[in-house]
C-alpha cells in the first residue's frame, strides 16, 4: 500500500510540474510576443521621428546651398546699371559675407546629405524588419507551443489561444514615396 500512495503522489507531482512547466513556458513566449511588439512601436516612433527631422536638415542645406550659388552667381555677373552694385563697397561686403559662409562650409555638399538621408532610411527599414522577422518568430513559437502535446492541453486549461497573425493593409503593403515627403 505503501509503494501505490508513493506511485500516486509522484504522478501527481509530475503532472503538475508538467504543467507549471508548460505554463510558463507558454507565459513566456506571449511575453515574447509584447516585446516583439513593443520593439515595432519604438522603431516606427524612431522612423516618425527620425526622417521629417533628417529630411529637413536636408531641406535646409539645399536652401543654403542654393542661396550660396546664386550670391557667387550674382557676383560673377554684376550688372553695373543695377543699384546694388553701384558701389565697389557693396560687392566687397557680399564678398566678405560670401566667405564666412565658405568658411563655414569649405564644400558644398547637398548630394552627401542626401546620401545621409537614404543611408538614415535604409538602416531604419531594416531594423523594422529585423523588427517583424522577430515578431514573426515569436509568434511561430507560441502558437507552435499552443498547438502541440502536453502544452496544448496546459493551453486549453488556461484559455490560451493562438495568436492571430496581423496582416498588413493594402495602404501599408505600398512603399514609402520619398518625392512626397520632400513636398
Amino acid at each position: 500500500m505503501n509503494y501505490t500512495l508513493i506511485a500516486i503522489v509522484a504522478i501527481v507531482l509530475i503532472v503538475i510540474l508538467v504543467y507549471i512547466s508548460a505554463y510558463n513556458k507558454l507565459k513566456q513566449r506571449k511575453n515574447q510576443i509584447d516585446n516583439a511588439f513593443s520593439v515595432l512601436d519604438a522603431l516606427f516612433i524612431k522612423r516618425n521621428d527620425l526622417i521629417p527631422n533628417l529630411i529637413a536638415t536636408v531641406r535646409q542645406y539645399m536652401d543654403f546651398e542654393r542661396d550660396t550659388l546664386d550670391k557667387i552667381t550674382q557676383l560673377r555677373t554684376p550688372s553695373r546699371n543695377s543699384e546694388e552694385y553701384q558701389r565697389d563697397g557693396e560687392i566687397d561686403k557680399i564678398m566678405k559675407q560670401l566667405m564666412v559662409q565658405v568658411e563655414n562650409y569649405p564644400q558644398l555638399k547637398a548630394s552627401e546629405q542626401f546620401t545621409n538621408l537614404q543611408y538614415s532610411f535604409n538602416e531604419c527599414e531594416e531594423q523594422i524588419a529585423a523588427g517583424r522577422r522577430f515578431l514573426s518568430a515569436s509568434i511561430t513559437d507560441y502558437n507552435n507551443a499552443v498547438a502541440l502535446f502536453p502544452s496544448n492541453i496546459v493551453a486549453g486549461m488556461s484559455g490560451m489561444k493562438k495568436h492571430e497573425w496581423e496582416r498588413a493593409t493594402e495602404a501599408q503593403r505600398q512603399n514609402v514615396n520619398a518625392n512626397e515627403l520632400f513636398k
